[in-house]
């Protein structure tokens, strides 16, 4: 559950969250100082600027992507909570966003909603709420490469190009069928009959098959991305 802060700017961020955000400064800086050659792709500035594109602006439009669907749906819960905003400091999960910087996907704290309070079928209520999320990132995706043809200088183009890669990623990995990611919700709600001891496995050790997966299934999370990412731009 969001929980608001008195603070602003830097006050109003957690510890994990300050910690988070040294530690990436940190290689940023290491990165410019060093030539980046020995960082690999975190060593490219232009990838640690689509970095803070996704977490500042792509992971809270996937945030409120979600809760603007279940407000829309009837249910208030986001708006109360402070999660139907498109400020970053709401959103961010200081581990998913790490995962961001190393990896190319990861993840933000997740909207809560009352299912209870929506106007529609529950089952077609989550399925549209959980869907909003990765959606989005879809939507992002498809206008950066709308844009790379237009980009008039070759690091804009590149730029925009780690924006497609990466807002894909998020497309193709929140869609995994795993805890706490939005494929789960949908898996749910199109499985037949009572799941509960499946929620309840998946609920438990949910997590650590999600690292697994992307310890042993990374590959097929990035190809089938690009995969996406090639029907992006053949369409554009």
């Amino acid at each position: 559950m969001f929980q608001g802060s008195g603070g602003r700017g830097w006050n109003a961020l957690s510890r994990t969250q300050q910690i988070v955000i040294g530690i990436v400064g940190l290689v940023v800086v290491y990165a410019l100082l060093s030539g980046g050659g020995s960082l690999g792709r975190m060593g490219d500035p232009l990838w640690l600027v689509a970095v803070a594109v996704i977490i500042l602006v792509a992971l809270p439009v996937h945030e409120m992507a979600h809760a603007a669907m279940a407000v829309q749906l009837g249910d208030e819960t986001p708006r109360l909570q402070g999660r139907y905003t498109f400020n970053p400091i709401a959103h961010i999960d200081p581990f998913g966003a790490l995962l961001i910087l190393f990896t190319g996907f990861g993840w933000a704290k997740p909207v809560q909603w009352n299912p209870n309070n929506i106007d529609v079928d529950i089952r077609l209520g989550t399925i549209l709420v959980a869907a909003a999320g990765p959606v989005s990132n879809l939507v992002l995706a498809a206008v950066g490469a709308f844009l790379v043809p237009f980009a008039d200088f070759a690091m804009l183009e590149r730029f925009l190009t780690f924006f497609v890669w990466i807002n894909t990623l998020l497309f193709v990995f929140n869609l995994i069928p795993i805890p706490p990611l939005d494929g789960s919700h949908i898996l749910f709600a199109l499985l037949p009959g009572d799941n509960f001891e499946l929620r309840m496995f998946l609920g438990r050790f949910g997590f650590i098959i999600l690292i697994g997966t992307i310890y042993l299934g990374g590959g097929f999370i990035t190809g089938l991305a690009s995969q996406v990412v090639g029907w992006l731009f053949l369409i554009f």
